[in-house]
């Protein structure tokens, strides 16, 4: 089983304005851990697009319109992303994508490549969550007393990492920084098989 441990920074958070700026991923094989694949780019949208970004979401990610006028086209990354994950065996039932926060890294990943061609390439349609994993865990342990429940404590991604004495993600918020924390803390949180 195949993990595409998957984020994406955006000009914003409202997909029917703003456009997904970065993505990277990393293909990982859940059993061993072993990397596969990696993939990191900046996504070239028209000045028109960017001028309807959210400030407080480019103060976060950092981005500036030169680099977004230097990103390569949406097209070139959807071909290249649709020939690696044929090339790693990205398919339904032996992958899965993980996200901090599926829901937005979705809709977002969406722009780029649409649901309808996704279902035709039978791509994965589970997007897991690194927070329920953390929450199941944690409910189990505040069901012995041996932790106050999640809700207590909270979800971020910081949050998780220092629970498991990890460092916080790197900042600026970049997709490839997002995506080698993520995997830092799944690998606390969850593991691989072999380890």
């Amino acid at each position: 089983m195949l993990g595409v441990f998957l984020d994406t920074e955006t000009n914003g958070l409202n997909a029917q304005v703003h456009k997904i700026l970065e993505i990277a991923y990393k293909i990982v094989d859940l059993e061993t851990g072993a990397l596969k694949d990696s993939f990191q780019t900046v996504v070239y949208q028209p000045i028109e697009l960017w001028e309807k970004s959210d400030p407080e979401s480019l103060r976060i990610n950092g981005f500036t319109w030169e680099e977004v006028a230097q990103g390569r086209s949406p097209q070139q990354i959807a071909q290249q992303i649709t020939d690696a994950f044929s090339l790693c065996g990205v398919q339904r039932k032996k992958a899965v994508f993980i996200c901090q926060n599926p829901s937005f890294d979705r809709v977002f990943f969406s722009q780029l490549i649409n649901p309808d061609t996704q279902e035709t390439l039978n791509w994965p349609y589970h997007w897991l969550d690194l927070a329920s994993m953390y929450w199941g865990i944690a409910m189990q342990k505040a069901k012995k007393n041996q932790a106050p429940p999640p809700w207590k404590t909270g979800l971020s991604k910081d949050f998780i990492a220092s629970t498991y004495q990890l460092p916080e993600e790197a900042k600026p918020h970049r997709a490839m920084n997002g995506v080698s924390h993520l995997l830092l803390c799944y690998e606390a949180v969850v593991g691989f098989l072999s380890q």
